[in-house]
């Protein structure tokens, strides 16, 4: 009897060891997980006055491959801390508070009096 009680201690013993494995192999595998994640999270710098656009996660119950998520251009007019950040529409001036994750910066084409234009020639051949 006291060795099947010993051989029963040793069998669960083993089990807490296989137990703690399990639950170390689980938390090094959330870590690197989260590291994963958050190396490809792109950290987006905005500043009061920045033209931006907004995404437009409500455009999937309208199907149409080639239709643009983004919305806009608008005008950031406050930052807040965690990622939020006020925006102000242009066409009405409305503004709202969004998540920093669902705006991209706006860039423009230059205007005609912001481009150079350079005519080249070519050379006649010296004969």
């Amino acid at each position: 009897m006291t060795e099947a009680g010993e051989e029963r201690r040793l069998q669960l013993n083993e089990l807490d060891e296989i137990r703690a494995e399990a639950y170390e192999s689980a938390r090094s595998y959330k870590e690197r997980a989260k590291l994963f994640h958050d190396r490809r999270i792109l950290r987006r710098e905005f500043a009061p006055g920045m033209k931006v656009l907004l995404h437009d996660s409500r455009l999937h119950l309208f199907l149409g491959k080639l239709r643009s998520r983004w919305t806009g251009p608008y005008i950031v007019s406050h930052i807040f801390p965690h990622g939020a950040v006020k925006i102000r529409d242009l066409d009405n001036g409305a503004t709202f508070k969004v998540n920093g994750q669902r705006l991209k910066q706006f860039l423009e084409l230059p205007s005609q009096e912001d481009v150079e234009c350079l005519i080249l020639r070519e050379s006649s051949p010296a004969l």
